[in-house]
C-alpha cells in the first residue's frame, strides 16, 4: 500500500487483477476491514463518517473507466466524509452467489448497518441490480442504481436477450427479484435511459410506491461513466442521500449533458438519422463550437449547403 495516502485517494493503475485486489485488502484492514467472500468477490470497509455509502462495482469495469483505477464509490464518498463498504466482483456476477448472501447476513445479525444513521446503496448495470437486490439487508437505506435489471429469470425477462450466458443462474431464491428487495428501503431512485427498449423494460418493472425513476433521454449504455464525466455522479447520489433528489433537481443536473461530447455526438446521431434538417444544424453546430472535429466541421458544411441547395431549387 502506498505510504501516508488517504485511503479514497488512492492510485491503483497498471495494477494486474490479483495486485489491485491486495492493495484493497491493505487498504481495508488498515482503514476497516476486508472479506474475501468466494473466488469472485470481495468486500473492502473503510470507516470514515456517519453515514455509509456501500456500492457495488466490478473490477473490470473499474480499471477501464477510472482514471485511477479505484471504486466509484470511494470517490463519490470522499466528497462527503462518508465511509463507504464496496462489494467487487471480478466479472459480472450480478453478486447471485451464496457467500455474498451469507455476508450481508451476517452484517445484518451483527447489527453494522445499524451504526450509521444513514445508509446508500450504489450500483450500475448488474452492480445496480444488486444494489437494489441487498438493499433490503438494510431497511430504511436510500438506493440509487443506474440502468438496472430487475432479474435476469428468463419466465420474467425473457425478451432480454444480452446475458444469455446468466439464464442459468438462480433469480427465484434469496435477494432474487430487485423490485421486491426495493420494499424496506426509505427511498430508490432508478436511472435509465428510455430510448435503450430494454433497459428502459427493466425499468418500467421497479414501477412501484416508493420509487422514483428518471429519464436519462440518449445517454446510452455506460452510465456511470457519462454522469461521472459530466460531474453529475457525485451529487446525484448526494441529493439523493439528502433527500433532495425530485425531477426539477435531476433536470438541474443532466443539463450538464450540453457540455458532454459523448452525448452531444449521441444526439446528432439520432436527429440526423430521424432527417431532422434543422435541429441536426444546431447540435452539430454546438459539437464544432464545443468539441471541434473535423468528422463534424464537414457533417456542418454538409447540411448547410444541402439546404442552401435546396433554398436554390424553391427560388426556382
Amino acid at each position: 500500500m502506498q505510504d501516508g495516502l488517504e485511503p479514497y485517494t488512492v492510485t491503483l493503475t497498471d495494477l494486474r487483477p490479483a495486485q489491485w485486489i491486495q492493495e484493497i485488502k491493505e487498504l481495508g484492514e488498515t482503514f476497516g476491514f476486508f472479506e474475501p467472500l468466494d473466488k469472485h468477490h470481495n468486500a473492502a470497509f473503510i470507516e470514515k463518517g456517519d453515514t455509509l455509502l456501500v456500492s457495488f462495482e466490478s473490477l473490470p469495469a473499474i480499471q477501464a473507466l477510472s482514471d485511477h483505477a479505484r471504486p466509484a464509490g470511494f470517490d463519490i464518498a470522499r466528497a462527503h466524509d462518508w465511509s463507504c463498504l464496496t462489494v467487487i466482483s471480478n466479472r459480472d456476477t450480478w453478486f447471485r452467489a451464496g457467500e455474498v448472501y451469507g455476508f450481508f447476513d451476517q452484517m445484518t445479525d451483527d447489527g453494522f448497518f445499524e451504526d450509521f444513521d444513514q445508509v446508500i446503496f450504489y450500483g450500475a448495470g448488474p452492480c445496480g441490480y444488486a444494489a437494489c437486490a441487498f438493499s433490503v439487508a438494510a431497511p430504511g437505506a436510500t438506493v440509487v442504481a443506474l440502468e438496472p435489471q430487475a432479474t435476469l429469470d428468463p419466465r420474467v425477462t425473457e425478451w432480454d436477450d444480452r446475458f444469455l450466458h446468466m439464464r442459468k443462474t438462480d433469480f427465484t431464491d434469496r435477494y432474487g427479484f430487485a423490485p421486491d428487495m426495493l420494499e424496506a428501503a426509505k427511498a430508490a431512485y432508478i436511472v435509465y435511459d428510455p430510448n435503450e427498449t430494454l433497459d428502459a423494460m427493466h425499468a418500467a418493472l421497479f414501477e412501484r410506491s416508493g420509487n422514483t425513476r428518471f429519464r436519462a433521454r440518449h445517454l446510452g449504455g455506460g452510465m456511470q461513466s457519462h454522469l461521472a464525466a459530466m460531474e453529475v455522479l457525485e451529487p446525484l447520489v448526494h441529493h439523493a442521500a439528502q433527500g433532495t433528489l425530485d425531477a426539477a433537481t435531476f433536470a438541474q443536473l443532466y443539463r450538464k449533458r450540453r457540455d458532454h461530447a459523448a452525448y452531444c455526438k449521441k444526439l446528432f446521431g439520432v436527429v440526423e438519422k430521424q432527417e431532422r434538417e434543422f435541429l441536426a444544424e444546431a447540435v452539430c453546430a454546438h459539437i464544432v463550437e464545443n468539441f471541434g472535429g473535423p468528422r463534424y466541421r464537414r457533417k456542418l458544411k454538409a447540411i448547410r449547403s444541402s439546404r442552401d441547395d435546396s433554398g436554390d431549387e424553391d427560388e426556382d
